[in-house]
Protein backbone atom coordinates (compact mmCIF):
# COMPACT_ATOMS: atom_id res chain seq x y z
CA UNK A 1 0.00 0.00 0.00
CA UNK A 2 1.41 3.25 -1.38
CA UNK A 3 1.67 5.80 1.74
CA UNK A 4 4.11 8.58 1.78
CA UNK A 5 5.61 9.83 4.42
CA UNK A 6 7.46 12.77 5.87
CA UNK A 7 11.15 12.55 8.34
CA UNK A 8 10.61 11.29 11.53
CA UNK A 9 9.20 13.49 14.52
CA UNK A 10 11.74 13.54 16.49
CA UNK A 11 14.28 14.73 13.28
CA UNK A 12 12.60 18.16 13.53
CA UNK A 13 14.82 20.95 14.90
CA UNK A 14 13.28 23.81 16.98
CA UNK A 15 10.77 21.37 19.28
CA UNK A 16 10.67 22.86 22.91
CA UNK A 17 8.07 21.44 25.50
CA UNK A 18 5.04 19.39 24.22
CA UNK A 19 2.54 20.93 26.62
CA UNK A 20 0.90 24.75 26.26
CA UNK A 21 2.18 25.15 29.98
CA UNK A 22 5.25 24.16 29.43
CA UNK A 23 6.13 26.01 25.90
CA UNK A 24 4.67 29.72 28.07
CA UNK A 25 6.85 28.74 30.80
CA UNK A 26 9.93 27.94 28.65
CA UNK A 27 9.65 30.62 25.76
CA UNK A 28 9.08 33.22 29.01
CA UNK A 29 12.22 31.89 30.36
CA UNK A 30 14.00 32.31 27.26
CA UNK A 31 12.36 36.10 26.51
CA UNK A 32 11.81 37.77 30.03
CA UNK A 33 12.74 41.53 29.21
CA UNK A 34 11.14 41.09 25.98
CA UNK A 35 8.02 42.83 24.76
CA UNK A 36 5.53 39.96 24.61
CA UNK A 37 1.74 41.78 23.86
CA UNK A 38 0.66 44.96 22.84
CA UNK A 39 -3.04 45.60 23.34
CA UNK A 40 -4.82 49.36 22.33
CA UNK A 41 -8.23 49.02 23.16
CA UNK A 42 -10.02 52.36 21.53
CA UNK A 43 -10.06 54.77 24.46
CA UNK A 44 -7.94 53.29 26.85
CA UNK A 45 -4.08 53.72 27.64
CA UNK A 46 -1.82 51.52 25.96
CA UNK A 47 -1.06 47.55 28.06
CA UNK A 48 2.24 45.99 27.15
CA UNK A 49 3.51 43.14 29.20
CA UNK A 50 6.83 41.80 28.83
CA UNK A 51 7.30 37.84 28.94
CA UNK A 52 8.22 38.25 32.52
CA UNK A 53 4.29 40.13 33.23
CA UNK A 54 2.81 37.27 30.56
CA UNK A 55 3.78 34.82 32.59
CA UNK A 56 2.87 36.46 35.54
CA UNK A 57 -0.39 37.14 34.30
CA UNK A 58 -1.09 33.24 33.32
CA UNK A 59 0.00 31.99 36.60
CA UNK A 60 -2.27 34.57 38.58
CA UNK A 61 -5.28 33.40 36.26
CA UNK A 62 -3.94 29.63 36.91
CA UNK A 63 -4.05 30.34 40.48
CA UNK A 64 -8.11 31.65 40.05
CA UNK A 65 -8.88 28.60 37.94
CA UNK A 66 -7.73 25.89 40.86
CA UNK A 67 -9.26 27.85 43.47
CA UNK A 68 -12.90 27.76 41.59
CA UNK A 69 -12.35 24.33 40.98
CA UNK A 70 -10.96 23.72 37.30
CA UNK A 71 -9.75 20.01 37.66
CA UNK A 72 -7.40 17.99 35.16
CA UNK A 73 -10.00 17.62 32.07
CA UNK A 74 -12.08 19.96 33.20
CA UNK A 75 -12.98 22.25 30.05
CA UNK A 76 -12.96 25.77 30.32
CA UNK A 77 -14.86 27.94 27.28
CA UNK A 78 -13.09 31.36 25.97
CA UNK A 79 -15.55 33.56 24.24
CA UNK A 80 -13.14 37.04 24.05
CA UNK A 81 -12.00 39.10 21.52
CA UNK A 82 -8.25 38.91 20.41
CA UNK A 83 -6.67 40.47 23.13
CA UNK A 84 -4.28 39.61 26.45
CA UNK A 85 -6.99 37.99 28.22
CA UNK A 86 -7.64 35.27 25.87
CA UNK A 87 -3.93 34.32 25.80
CA UNK A 88 -3.63 34.04 29.35
CA UNK A 89 -6.96 32.24 29.77
CA UNK A 90 -5.78 29.42 27.27
CA UNK A 91 -2.16 29.35 28.47
CA UNK A 92 -3.45 29.23 32.36
CA UNK A 93 -5.98 26.80 31.54
CA UNK A 94 -3.42 24.48 29.98
CA UNK A 95 -1.00 24.85 33.00
CA UNK A 96 -3.32 23.25 35.23
CA UNK A 97 -4.56 20.39 33.43
CA UNK A 98 -7.58 22.64 31.95
CA UNK A 99 -8.92 22.18 28.55
CA UNK A 100 -9.57 25.31 26.68
CA UNK A 101 -12.73 25.62 24.26
CA UNK A 102 -12.47 28.50 21.78
CA UNK A 103 -15.69 30.03 21.28
CA UNK A 104 -16.82 31.71 17.89
CA UNK A 105 -17.34 35.21 18.99
CA UNK A 106 -19.34 35.13 15.46
CA UNK A 107 -22.04 33.26 16.54
CA UNK A 108 -25.54 33.67 17.24
CA UNK A 109 -27.03 33.06 20.52
CA UNK A 110 -29.05 29.83 19.20
CA UNK A 111 -25.17 28.90 17.92
CA UNK A 112 -23.61 30.15 21.24
CA UNK A 113 -26.11 27.85 22.80
CA UNK A 114 -25.38 24.60 21.27
CA UNK A 115 -21.67 25.37 21.41
CA UNK A 116 -21.64 26.21 25.71
CA UNK A 117 -24.01 22.86 26.14
CA UNK A 118 -22.09 20.34 23.38
CA UNK A 119 -18.43 21.22 24.78
CA UNK A 120 -19.52 20.45 28.52
CA UNK A 121 -17.57 23.36 29.73
CA UNK A 122 -18.07 24.03 33.21
CA UNK A 123 -16.71 27.23 32.67
CA UNK A 124 -16.96 30.29 30.74
CA UNK A 125 -14.51 33.11 30.66
CA UNK A 126 -16.22 35.85 28.66
CA UNK A 127 -16.69 40.00 28.03
CA UNK A 128 -19.59 41.54 28.58
CA UNK A 129 -19.71 43.89 25.57
CA UNK A 130 -17.88 43.21 22.25
CA UNK A 131 -18.43 45.75 18.87
CA UNK A 132 -22.34 45.44 19.69
CA UNK A 133 -22.64 42.29 21.44
CA UNK A 134 -23.69 41.65 24.55
CA UNK A 135 -22.97 38.08 25.39
CA UNK A 136 -23.75 37.81 29.28
CA UNK A 137 -27.38 39.35 28.33
CA UNK A 138 -27.52 37.47 25.42
CA UNK A 139 -26.96 34.13 27.27
CA UNK A 140 -29.35 35.16 30.00
CA UNK A 141 -32.18 35.55 27.32
CA UNK A 142 -31.59 31.59 26.91
CA UNK A 143 -30.90 30.52 30.29
CA UNK A 144 -32.98 32.51 33.16
CA UNK A 145 -30.87 30.86 35.50
CA UNK A 146 -27.55 32.95 34.53
CA UNK A 147 -29.55 36.33 35.45
CA UNK A 148 -31.18 35.10 38.39
CA UNK A 149 -28.57 32.82 40.17
CA UNK A 150 -25.81 33.76 42.61
CA UNK A 151 -21.79 34.22 41.47
CA UNK A 152 -20.18 30.81 41.84
CA UNK A 153 -22.83 28.65 42.06
CA UNK A 154 -24.77 28.20 38.46
CA UNK A 155 -26.99 25.66 37.67
CA UNK A 156 -29.12 25.18 34.90
CA UNK A 157 -30.83 22.96 32.52
CA UNK A 158 -29.62 24.86 29.78
CA UNK A 159 -25.85 24.24 30.38
CA UNK A 160 -25.98 21.23 32.81
CA UNK A 161 -21.98 21.55 32.50
CA UNK A 162 -21.50 24.82 33.22
CA UNK A 163 -21.12 26.01 36.83
CA UNK A 164 -19.24 30.04 36.60
CA UNK A 165 -19.85 32.94 34.17
CA UNK A 166 -16.81 35.49 34.21
CA UNK A 167 -17.04 38.67 32.52
CA UNK A 168 -14.61 41.27 31.59
CA UNK A 169 -16.40 44.33 31.55
CA UNK A 170 -18.48 44.20 34.89
CA UNK A 171 -18.04 46.19 38.35
CA UNK A 172 -19.98 43.87 40.27
CA UNK A 173 -21.94 40.60 39.84
CA UNK A 174 -24.66 40.46 37.41
CA UNK A 175 -26.95 37.13 38.63
CA UNK A 176 -24.44 34.28 38.60
CA UNK A 177 -21.94 36.03 36.63
CA UNK A 178 -19.28 37.13 37.93
CA UNK A 179 -16.36 40.32 37.67
CA UNK A 180 -13.24 39.23 35.96
CA UNK A 181 -11.57 41.09 38.59
CA UNK A 182 -13.00 39.49 41.77
CA UNK A 183 -12.36 36.12 39.70
CA UNK A 184 -8.92 36.31 39.25
CA UNK A 185 -8.50 37.56 42.77
CA UNK A 186 -10.13 34.58 44.03
CA UNK A 187 -6.48 32.81 42.97
CA UNK A 188 -4.79 34.50 45.55
CA UNK A 189 -5.46 32.28 48.81
CA UNK A 190 -3.56 28.96 46.20
CA UNK A 191 0.01 28.59 46.58
CA UNK A 192 2.39 29.04 42.60
CA UNK A 193 3.17 25.47 44.38
CA UNK A 194 -0.11 24.39 43.71
CA UNK A 195 0.11 25.28 39.95
CA UNK A 196 3.82 24.11 39.58
CA UNK A 197 2.53 20.75 40.64
CA UNK A 198 -0.53 20.40 38.41
CA UNK A 199 1.46 21.28 35.23
CA UNK A 200 4.06 18.91 35.95
CA UNK A 201 1.24 16.38 35.92
CA UNK A 202 0.33 17.17 32.15
CA UNK A 203 1.87 15.30 29.43
CA UNK A 204 1.67 16.13 25.49
CA UNK A 205 -1.19 12.72 25.36
CA UNK A 206 -3.67 14.60 27.67
CA UNK A 207 -6.85 17.05 26.43
CA UNK A 208 -5.49 20.26 26.06
CA UNK A 209 -7.89 22.49 23.03
CA UNK A 210 -11.12 21.93 21.66
CA UNK A 211 -12.00 23.99 18.43
CA UNK A 212 -15.18 24.23 16.40
CA UNK A 213 -15.42 24.17 12.95
CA UNK A 214 -17.50 26.78 10.99
CA UNK A 215 -19.09 27.19 8.20
CA UNK A 216 -21.20 24.81 5.87
CA UNK A 217 -22.37 22.49 8.02
CA UNK A 218 -25.56 22.64 10.14
CA UNK A 219 -24.20 22.37 13.53
CA UNK A 220 -19.86 22.80 14.68
CA UNK A 221 -18.22 19.95 15.07
CA UNK A 222 -16.19 20.26 17.70
CA UNK A 223 -12.55 19.05 17.20
CA UNK A 224 -10.45 17.98 20.47
CA UNK A 225 -6.69 18.21 20.07
CA UNK A 226 -4.08 17.05 23.07
CA UNK A 227 -1.15 19.03 23.94
CA UNK A 228 1.41 17.14 22.13
CA UNK A 229 -0.06 19.11 18.33
CA UNK A 230 -0.80 22.84 19.20
CA UNK A 231 2.31 22.91 21.28
CA UNK A 232 4.35 21.18 18.45
CA UNK A 233 2.56 23.07 15.55
CA UNK A 234 3.39 26.73 17.48
CA UNK A 235 7.14 25.50 17.51
CA UNK A 236 7.30 24.66 14.12
CA UNK A 237 5.35 28.04 13.11
CA UNK A 238 7.67 29.63 14.44
CA UNK A 239 10.33 28.08 12.56
CA UNK A 240 8.32 28.12 9.24
CA UNK A 241 7.55 31.78 9.03
CA UNK A 242 11.14 32.85 10.46
CA UNK A 243 10.34 34.38 13.07
CA UNK A 244 12.58 35.96 15.36
CA UNK A 245 12.45 37.88 18.65
CA UNK A 246 12.52 41.30 17.11
CA UNK A 247 9.09 39.95 14.78
CA UNK A 248 6.42 42.36 15.97
CA UNK A 249 2.73 39.98 14.28
CA UNK A 250 -0.60 41.64 13.71
CA UNK A 251 -3.77 39.47 12.20
CA UNK A 252 -7.46 39.48 12.43
CA UNK A 253 -6.87 35.61 12.76
CA UNK A 254 -9.04 35.14 15.77
CA UNK A 255 -7.47 32.64 18.54
CA UNK A 256 -10.80 30.51 18.44
CA UNK A 257 -9.49 29.02 15.42
CA UNK A 258 -6.45 26.77 14.92
CA UNK A 259 -4.96 29.28 12.35
CA UNK A 260 -5.23 31.57 14.89
CA UNK A 261 -4.10 29.71 18.05
CA UNK A 262 -0.76 27.82 16.71
CA UNK A 263 0.33 29.64 13.35
CA UNK A 264 -0.13 33.49 15.02
CA UNK A 265 -0.54 33.22 18.83
CA UNK A 266 1.66 30.25 19.13
CA UNK A 267 3.92 30.48 16.99
CA UNK A 268 4.94 34.48 17.75
CA UNK A 269 5.29 33.05 21.42
CA UNK A 270 7.54 30.09 20.56
CA UNK A 271 9.64 32.88 18.98
CA UNK A 272 10.17 35.40 21.62
CA UNK A 273 8.15 37.64 19.25
CA UNK A 274 5.61 40.48 20.05
CA UNK A 275 1.98 39.86 19.61
CA UNK A 276 0.22 43.40 18.65
CA UNK A 277 -3.39 42.64 19.23
CA UNK A 278 -6.90 44.41 18.18
CA UNK A 279 -10.40 43.10 18.74
CA UNK A 280 -11.80 43.98 16.52
CA UNK A 281 -11.01 45.23 12.48
CA UNK A 282 -11.48 49.18 11.77
CA UNK A 283 -9.46 49.91 8.75
CA UNK A 284 -8.48 53.58 9.81
CA UNK A 285 -7.79 52.33 13.47
CA UNK A 286 -5.54 49.11 12.16
CA UNK A 287 -3.58 51.42 9.86
CA UNK A 288 -3.00 53.75 12.37
CA UNK A 289 -1.91 50.54 14.99
CA UNK A 290 0.61 49.39 12.25
CA UNK A 291 2.28 52.64 11.77
CA UNK A 292 2.22 52.96 15.61
CA UNK A 293 3.71 49.81 16.73
CA UNK A 294 6.33 49.00 13.49
CA UNK A 295 4.14 45.85 12.68
CA UNK A 296 6.60 43.43 10.84
CA UNK A 297 4.58 40.20 9.78
CA UNK A 298 0.80 41.23 8.88
CA UNK A 299 -2.12 38.54 8.51
CA UNK A 300 -5.28 39.44 7.56
CA UNK A 301 -8.08 37.79 5.26
CA UNK A 302 -8.43 39.38 1.58
CA UNK A 303 -11.07 40.90 1.93
CA UNK A 304 -9.67 42.73 4.71
CA UNK A 305 -6.61 43.51 3.02
CA UNK A 306 -8.61 45.06 0.02
CA UNK A 307 -10.60 46.94 2.64
CA UNK A 308 -7.05 48.20 4.16
CA UNK A 309 -5.88 49.08 0.36
CA UNK A 310 -8.79 51.45 -0.45
CA UNK A 311 -8.85 53.10 2.98
CA UNK A 312 -7.81 57.08 2.17
CA UNK A 313 -5.34 56.52 4.55
CA UNK A 314 -3.63 53.63 3.36
CA UNK A 315 -0.66 56.02 1.01
CA UNK A 316 -0.22 58.34 4.11
CA UNK A 317 1.20 55.38 6.70
CA UNK A 318 4.12 54.62 7.33
CA UNK A 319 4.67 50.73 6.97
CA UNK A 320 8.41 50.97 6.10
CA UNK A 321 8.54 48.27 9.15
CA UNK A 322 6.49 45.40 7.32
CA UNK A 323 9.37 42.87 5.99
CA UNK A 324 7.37 39.83 6.02
CA UNK A 325 4.99 40.03 3.38
CA UNK A 326 3.71 38.47 -0.35
CA UNK A 327 5.04 40.85 -2.95
CA UNK A 328 1.92 40.87 -4.71
CA UNK A 329 -0.40 41.28 -2.36
CA UNK A 330 -2.00 44.83 -0.54
CA UNK A 331 0.89 44.99 1.46
CA UNK A 332 3.86 44.60 -0.60
CA UNK A 333 1.98 46.83 -3.15
CA UNK A 334 2.22 49.32 -0.56
CA UNK A 335 4.41 52.87 -1.11
CA UNK A 336 6.55 52.29 1.69
CA UNK A 337 7.02 48.67 1.78
CA UNK A 338 9.78 47.19 -0.24
CA UNK A 339 10.26 43.49 -0.57
CA UNK A 340 11.29 41.26 -3.56
CA UNK A 341 9.10 38.12 -3.87
CA UNK A 342 11.56 36.13 -1.38
CA UNK A 343 8.99 35.60 1.09
CA UNK A 344 5.75 33.64 1.22
CA UNK A 345 3.40 31.16 3.93
CA UNK A 346 1.54 29.91 0.92
CA UNK A 347 3.37 26.82 0.08
CA UNK A 348 1.29 24.63 3.19
CA UNK A 349 -1.49 22.52 3.03
CA UNK A 350 -3.24 21.84 6.19
CA UNK A 351 -6.83 21.79 8.11
CA UNK A 352 -8.23 21.74 11.68
CA UNK A 353 -8.47 18.68 12.19
CA UNK A 354 -5.00 18.47 11.96
CA UNK A 355 -4.20 21.72 13.86
CA UNK A 356 -3.05 23.62 10.84
CA UNK A 357 -0.35 22.25 8.41
CA UNK A 358 0.88 18.48 7.49
CA UNK A 359 2.79 20.07 4.92
CA UNK A 360 5.33 22.95 3.99
CA UNK A 361 7.87 24.87 3.37
CA UNK A 362 9.87 27.23 4.74
CA UNK A 363 8.40 30.57 4.22
CA UNK A 364 11.83 31.82 2.90
CA UNK A 365 12.57 29.15 0.26
CA UNK A 366 12.96 30.16 -3.30
CA UNK A 367 10.04 31.59 -4.99
CA UNK A 368 10.29 28.60 -7.69
CA UNK A 369 10.52 25.76 -5.64
CA UNK A 370 8.04 27.53 -3.13
CA UNK A 371 5.44 28.48 -5.84
CA UNK A 372 5.14 25.19 -7.06
CA UNK A 373 3.62 22.82 -4.63
CA UNK A 374 1.53 23.05 -1.25
CA UNK A 375 5.16 21.78 0.82
CA UNK A 376 6.85 18.68 2.02
CA UNK A 377 5.35 16.28 4.13
CA UNK A 378 6.31 17.39 7.17
CA UNK A 379 8.16 15.48 10.05
CA UNK A 380 6.13 12.46 11.70
CA UNK A 381 3.35 12.55 8.94
CA UNK A 382 2.17 10.03 7.21
CA UNK A 383 -0.15 10.61 3.61
CA UNK A 384 -2.32 7.98 1.46
CA UNK A 385 -3.88 9.28 -1.87
CA UNK A 386 -7.14 7.38 -2.39
CA UNK A 387 -9.45 6.61 -5.23
CA UNK A 388 -12.28 8.85 -5.20
CA UNK A 389 -14.52 6.01 -6.45
CA UNK A 390 -12.85 3.15 -4.83
CA UNK A 391 -10.89 4.02 -1.67
CA UNK A 392 -7.63 1.78 -3.40
CA UNK A 393 -4.11 3.94 -2.95
CA UNK A 394 -2.56 5.83 -5.72
CA UNK A 395 0.89 6.01 -6.59
CA UNK A 396 2.70 9.16 -6.98
CA UNK A 397 1.26 11.61 -9.84
CA UNK A 398 -1.80 10.45 -9.10
CA UNK A 399 -4.70 12.34 -7.71
CA UNK A 400 -7.19 11.53 -5.38
CA UNK A 401 -8.98 12.28 -1.79
CA UNK A 402 -6.05 12.68 0.46
CA UNK A 403 -5.92 10.86 4.12
CA UNK A 404 -3.42 11.85 6.92
CA UNK A 405 -1.56 10.37 9.63
CA UNK A 406 0.32 12.14 11.80
CA UNK A 407 1.12 13.16 15.63
CA UNK A 408 -0.45 16.63 15.47
CA UNK A 409 -4.03 14.71 14.08
CA UNK A 410 -7.24 15.29 16.22
CA UNK A 411 -7.54 12.95 19.07
CA UNK A 412 -11.49 12.81 17.94
CA UNK A 413 -14.55 14.47 17.23
CA UNK A 414 -16.08 16.15 20.41
CA UNK A 415 -18.68 13.37 21.45
CA UNK A 416 -17.84 10.93 17.88
CA UNK A 417 -16.01 8.48 18.72
CA UNK A 418 -12.35 7.88 17.12
CA UNK A 419 -13.78 4.74 15.28
CA UNK A 420 -16.35 7.08 13.58
CA UNK A 421 -13.55 9.62 12.37
CA UNK A 422 -10.51 7.24 11.49
CA UNK A 423 -10.14 4.47 9.07
CA UNK A 424 -9.17 1.17 10.01
CA UNK A 425 -4.97 2.11 10.13
CA UNK A 426 -5.68 5.46 11.74
CA UNK A 427 -6.00 7.60 8.61
CA UNK A 428 -8.19 10.59 8.84
CA UNK A 429 -10.26 10.98 5.60
CA UNK A 430 -9.96 14.50 4.63
CA UNK A 431 -12.39 15.52 1.76
CA UNK A 432 -9.69 17.13 -0.08
CA UNK A 433 -8.25 15.74 -3.38
CA UNK A 434 -4.28 15.95 -4.38
CA UNK A 435 -1.61 14.25 -5.13
CA UNK A 436 2.05 13.91 -4.09
CA UNK A 437 4.75 14.34 -7.14
CA UNK A 438 7.61 12.38 -8.03
CA UNK A 439 10.16 14.44 -5.46
CA UNK A 440 7.39 14.14 -2.60
CA UNK A 441 5.46 17.50 -3.00
CA UNK A 442 2.12 17.67 -2.41
CA UNK A 443 -0.25 19.55 -4.55
CA UNK A 444 -3.76 20.57 -2.87
CA UNK A 445 -6.41 21.06 -5.32
CA UNK A 446 -9.47 21.54 -4.21
CA UNK A 447 -12.62 20.03 -2.36
CA UNK A 448 -14.15 16.56 -4.03
CA UNK A 449 -17.09 18.25 -3.93
CA UNK A 450 -15.72 21.20 -5.85
CA UNK A 451 -13.88 20.14 -9.18
CA UNK A 452 -15.10 21.12 -12.21
CA UNK A 453 -15.86 19.12 -14.94
CA UNK A 454 -15.76 20.83 -17.82
CA UNK A 455 -15.94 18.99 -21.66
CA UNK A 456 -14.84 15.83 -20.20
CA UNK A 457 -11.45 17.61 -18.32
CA UNK A 458 -11.17 18.31 -14.30
CA UNK A 459 -10.52 22.29 -13.69
CA UNK A 460 -9.13 22.98 -9.97
CA UNK A 461 -10.92 26.17 -8.82
CA UNK A 462 -7.99 26.65 -6.37
CA UNK A 463 -5.63 26.50 -9.11
CA UNK A 464 -7.40 29.75 -11.09
CA UNK A 465 -7.86 30.88 -7.60
CA UNK A 466 -4.60 30.98 -7.38
CA UNK A 467 -3.21 32.78 -10.70
CA UNK A 468 -5.76 35.41 -9.84
CA UNK A 469 -4.12 35.95 -6.34
CA UNK A 470 -1.56 38.33 -8.44
CA UNK A 471 -4.27 40.38 -10.41
CA UNK A 472 -3.90 44.14 -8.76
CA UNK A 473 -7.11 45.04 -9.81
CA UNK A 474 -9.17 42.83 -8.01
CA UNK A 475 -10.28 42.34 -4.40
CA UNK A 476 -11.37 38.70 -4.70
CA UNK A 477 -11.63 36.51 -7.40
CA UNK A 478 -13.67 33.12 -6.27
CA UNK A 479 -14.09 30.03 -8.91
CA UNK A 480 -17.16 27.82 -9.51
CA UNK A 481 -18.67 25.59 -12.03
CA UNK A 482 -22.13 26.27 -13.51
CA UNK A 483 -24.46 24.01 -15.77
CA UNK A 484 -23.43 24.02 -19.80
CA UNK A 485 -25.22 21.83 -21.84
CA UNK A 486 -22.35 21.39 -24.09
CA UNK A 487 -19.31 20.94 -21.95
CA UNK A 488 -21.34 19.74 -18.10
CA UNK A 489 -19.33 22.70 -16.26
CA UNK A 490 -18.56 25.92 -17.85
CA UNK A 491 -15.50 27.83 -15.03
CA UNK A 492 -16.63 31.16 -13.74
CA UNK A 493 -14.94 33.56 -11.98
CA UNK A 494 -16.81 35.68 -9.44
CA UNK A 495 -14.90 39.18 -8.55
CA UNK A 496 -15.12 42.10 -6.65
CA UNK A 497 -12.66 44.62 -7.87
CA UNK A 498 -11.00 47.13 -6.07
CA UNK A 499 -13.17 50.52 -5.51
CA UNK A 500 -12.30 52.50 -8.90
CA UNK A 501 -10.56 50.00 -10.85
CA UNK A 502 -11.00 49.75 -14.64
CA UNK A 503 -11.32 46.02 -14.94
CA UNK A 504 -13.89 44.16 -17.84
CA UNK A 505 -13.94 40.42 -18.17
CA UNK A 506 -11.80 40.20 -21.24
CA UNK A 507 -8.74 41.91 -18.58
CA UNK A 508 -9.32 39.10 -16.50
CA UNK A 509 -8.99 36.53 -19.23
CA UNK A 510 -6.45 37.86 -20.63
CA UNK A 511 -4.33 38.06 -17.64
CA UNK A 512 -4.86 34.16 -17.43
CA UNK A 513 -3.39 33.22 -20.91
CA UNK A 514 -0.25 31.54 -20.80
CA UNK A 515 -0.79 31.55 -16.67
CA UNK A 516 -2.82 28.15 -17.00
CA UNK A 517 -4.16 26.07 -19.46
CA UNK A 518 -6.73 27.24 -22.03
CA UNK A 519 -9.26 25.06 -20.91
CA UNK A 520 -9.19 26.21 -17.13
CA UNK A 521 -9.49 30.27 -18.24
CA UNK A 522 -12.80 30.85 -17.26
CA UNK A 523 -15.85 31.26 -19.51
CA UNK A 524 -17.50 34.28 -18.39
CA UNK A 525 -16.34 36.52 -15.29
CA UNK A 526 -19.02 38.09 -13.46
CA UNK A 527 -18.35 41.34 -11.15
CA UNK A 528 -19.86 41.60 -7.72
CA UNK A 529 -20.52 44.11 -4.66
CA UNK A 530 -18.48 42.78 -1.85
CA UNK A 531 -21.93 42.36 0.23
CA UNK A 532 -23.29 40.36 -2.55
CA UNK A 533 -21.34 37.30 -1.59
CA UNK A 534 -22.28 35.08 0.97
CA UNK A 535 -19.46 34.56 4.00
CA UNK A 536 -19.14 32.23 6.37
CA UNK A 537 -17.96 32.74 9.68
CA UNK A 538 -14.60 32.54 8.87
CA UNK A 539 -14.72 35.04 5.93
CA UNK A 540 -14.62 32.18 3.29
CA UNK A 541 -17.11 32.59 1.02
CA UNK A 542 -19.74 29.60 0.42
CA UNK A 543 -19.56 27.61 -2.81
CA UNK A 544 -22.90 26.48 -2.63
CA UNK A 545 -24.45 29.85 -2.63
CA UNK A 546 -21.76 31.24 -4.37
CA UNK A 547 -22.92 29.06 -7.77
CA UNK A 548 -26.66 29.91 -7.34
CA UNK A 549 -25.47 33.57 -7.57
CA UNK A 550 -23.61 33.13 -10.42
CA UNK A 551 -26.04 31.07 -12.15
CA UNK A 552 -28.79 33.34 -11.32
CA UNK A 553 -26.62 36.35 -12.93
CA UNK A 554 -26.45 33.91 -16.13
CA UNK A 555 -29.85 32.99 -15.92
CA UNK A 556 -29.22 29.21 -15.24
CA UNK A 557 -30.51 27.05 -13.04
CA UNK A 558 -27.04 26.20 -10.30
CA UNK A 559 -28.74 22.35 -10.28
CA UNK A 560 -28.74 22.25 -14.47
Amino acid sequence: MTTFAGPPADAEPGIGALTLGGLLVETAARHRDREAVVFRAPGRAVRRWSYDELEAEVRRLARALVAAGVEPGARVAVLLGNRPEWIAAAYATALVGGVVVGVNTFLAPPELEYVLGHSDAALLLTEDRLVGRAYVDELADRCPELRDGAPGALSSATFPSLRRVVALGLDEPVGAAEPWAAFAAGGERVDDAVVDERAAAVTPDDDALVIYTSGSTATPKGILHAHRGPARQSWRFARHLCLDPTARVWSTFPFFWSAGFVMVMGGTLAAGACLVLEEHFDPARVLRLLEAERVTSPHAWAHQLAELEDHPDWARRDLSAVRQCESFSSFGRHPTVHVTDAWSSRAAYGLSETCTIISALPADTPSERRDASQGAILPGNELRVLDVSTGEPLAAGQAGELAVRGPTLMEHYVKVGPASCFDEDGFFHTGDVGFVDDDGYLHWTGRTSDMIKTGGANVSPVEVELALLRHPALRAALVVGVPDPLLGERVVVCAVAHDGADVTESDVRAFLRGRIASYKIPRRVLFFDEDELSLTGNAKIRTSALRELAAARLGLRADG
